[in-house]
C-alpha cells in the first residue's frame, strides 16, 4: 500500500496524474495526427455564414447591435425566400478557387435553423424556402469532392430558455438588472436543446468532416462551458463522429483534447507566426463582416487574400474564407470576383499550398525581399513566394549552395537558372514577371 502511494505522489510531483485529469478522451497525438491529415494537406477551406440576418444585410450581429427583440425580427423569417438558392453553384466555385472543404452556419446567434429541426419551428422548412437547406448544401458539395462542415451557435438569441447575458441584444447596464429579465427562463432547457440539435446534425447528414462550435465568453454576465455541458457535448460528438474535426470555442482550452484547432479570426498575416507549430485555422473574410453586408466596401484585395493564405500555409496553419450570400441565396458579385482570381493562382501555383507547412530551418527566406517560404515534406520540395517582383532579375539566397538540384517557376515549371557563390547561390529571374499576383519559385532539393 505504501508503495502504492509512493508512486501517486511521484506522479503528481511530476505532473503526470495532473496531465491525465486533463484530457477527457484517451486518443494518442499519433492518432490525433493521422485524423487531421486531411485537414493540415488541403490548408484552405469556404466558411459560408447565411441566415436570416442576410435580409437586412447590415452585418450578421445586425439584431445585436441594433438591440432588435424577436418581434421585430420576425419580418426576416418570415420573408426569407432564397429562391435563387443553389448549393451546386456554390460547391463549383469552391472547388474552381482551390478549397478542399466547406463549412456552412446551420444555426448563427440569432437562433434561425437551416436545417429541419425537429426540436423548433424556426428553421427554413417553415419559411418561403419550404426545404432543408443543410442537405442540399451537404449533397452538393461531397459531390464535388469537398469535405463538409457545420458551424453551429451555442448562442441563441431566439430561443425562450436563453438567458440574457452581455452579448444578448436586450443586454442591460448592470449586473443586477439580468436577475429580474431572466426569470421564467432555465438555461438547462437550452443546454438540452443545444445538444440535441448537435445530435441531429451529426446523425442526419452522413460524415461531417468539421464542427465549429462558436462562441464561449466566461465570466460575469457571460456563458461559458457549464452552461453549454461543453464536457459532455464532446463525448457525444466523438460518440457520433469519431473522425471530426471541432474547433476551440467551447470553453475547453485546459483540457489537451478538448479541441483539435485553434481559431484566430481576423487577425494579420504578422500575427500568424505565433502559432507555428500548432494545428490552427485562420477565419477570415472578403470584406469587414460575416454575414451579406450591402453597403460595406472595405473589401481585401487579391494580394491581401493571398498573403493570408500563403502566409498561414508558410507558418503551418489553414485558412477559412468566408462567403455571405445574398438573401437571394446567391454569392455577391465581389466574392464571385474575389474566388475567381484565388482560383485563376490556385491553378498555377496550388503545389505550394497543398500538403504544405513551414519551411525547415536550415533555409530562410532571402533578404529585402518581401516573401514566404512554403515546404511539402513529402515530396521534399521548397517554395519562394515573391509578393514584390524584384526589379533586379537576380535574387541571392543564403545558404542554400549544395542543397538545391534544379529550380523552376512553378506556374509553367520553366527553368530559373542558378549559380553557387561561396555558401549561397543567386537566382536569375525572367526580367518579365509571370502573369500572376504573387509569382513562385519552386526549389527540388538535393
Amino acid at each position: 500500500m505504501k508503495k502504492v502511494i509512493i508512486i501517486a505522489m511521484a506522479m503528481l510531483l511530476t505532473g503526470s496524474a495532473s496531465f491525465s485529469q486533463n484530457k477527457i478522451g484517451n486518443e494518442t497525438e499519433a492518432q490525433k495526427k493521422e485524423r487531421m491529415q486531411w485537414w493540415t494537406d488541403a490548408r484552405f477551406g469556404m466558411f459560408i455564414h447565411w441566415g436570416l440576418y442576410a435580409l437586412p444585410a447590415r452585418h450578421e450581429w445586425v439584431k445585436n447591435r441594433e438591440r432588435i427583440t424577436n418581434e421585430q425580427y420576425q419580418k426576416y423569417f418570415e420573408e426569407f425566400n432564397p429562391v435563387n438558392y443553389d448549393p451546386v453553384k456554390w460547391a463549383k466555385m469552391a472547388k474552381a478557387a482551390g478549397m478542399k472543404y466547406a463549412v456552412l452556419t446551420s444555426k448563427h446567434h440569432e437562433g434561425f435553423c437551416l436545417f429541419d429541426s425537429k426540436y423548433t419551428d424556426y428553421k427554413a422548412t417553415n419559411t418561403k424556402a419550404k426545404r432543408d437547406l443543410v442537405k442540399e448544401f451537404v449533397d452538393a458539395f461531397r459531390a464535388e469532392g469537398l469535405k463538409v462542415g457545420f458551424y453551429y451557435s451555442l448562442i441563441d438569441w431566439h430561443h425562450p430558455d436563453f438567458t440574457i447575458d452581455r452579448v444578448h441584444p436586450q443586454r442591460v447596464a448592470t449586473s443586477s438588472e439580468y436577475a429580474p429579465l431572466n426569470v421564467g427562463k432555465d438555461m438547462s432547457k437550452y443546454r438540452t436543446y443545444l445538444q440535441n440539435q448537435i445530435k441531429e446534425l451529426l446523425t442526419n447528414y452522413g460524415k461531417i468532416d468539421i464542427l465549429w462550435l462558436d462562441f464561449s465568453y466566461p465570466g460575469q454576465d457571460g456563458k461559458g462551458r457549464d452552461d453549454w455541458g461543453s464536457i459532455e457535448l464532446l463525448k457525444m460528438i466523438r460518440k457520433l463522429q469519431p473522425g471530426i474535426i471541432i474547433d476551440n470555442r467551447m470553453d475547453l482550452n485546459d483540457y489537451s483534447d478538448g479541441y483539435d484547432f485553434e481559431t484566430p479570426e481576423q487577425v494579420s498575416p504578422s500575427e500568424l507566426t505565433k502559432y507555428k507549430g500548432k494545428y490552427w485555422e485562420t477565419c477570415q473574410t472578403f470584406s469587414g463582416s460575416w454575414g451579406y453586408y450591402r453597403d460595406e466596401t472595405t473589401w481585401k484585395t487579391q494580394k491581401q487574400l493571398l498573403d493570408l493564405l500563403i502566409t498561414s500555409t508558410a507558418n503551418g496553419g489553414n485558412l477559412l474564407l468566408n462567403v455571405g450570400p445574398t438573401a437571394k441565396g446567391e454569392f455577391d458579385y465581389r466574392a464571385i470576383d474575389a474566388l475567381e482570381k484565388m482560383g485563376y493562382w490556385m491553378g498555377g501555383n496550388s503545389e505550394s499550398i497543398y500538403n504544405c507547412t513551414y519551411a525547415p530551418d536550415e533555409f530562410a527566406a532571402p533578404q529585402n525581399v518581401n516573401s514566404r517560404l512554403t515546404y511539402n515534406p513529402r515530396t521534399k520540395k521548397l517554395y519562394l513566394h515573391l509578393f514584390d517582383y524584384p526589379s533586379e532579375s537576380k535574387i541571392t539566397l543564403p545558404g542554400y549552395a549544395g542543397k538545391v538540384k534544379y529550380v523552376q517557376l512553378l506556374n509553367d515549371y520553366s527553368e530559373i537558372q542558378f549559380q553557387q557563390n561561396d555558401n549561397n547561390i543567386i537566382l536569375d529571374l525572367p526580367r518579365q514577371k509571370p502573369p500572376y499576383e504573387v509569382t513562385v519559385v519552386e526549389f527540388i532539393l538535393k
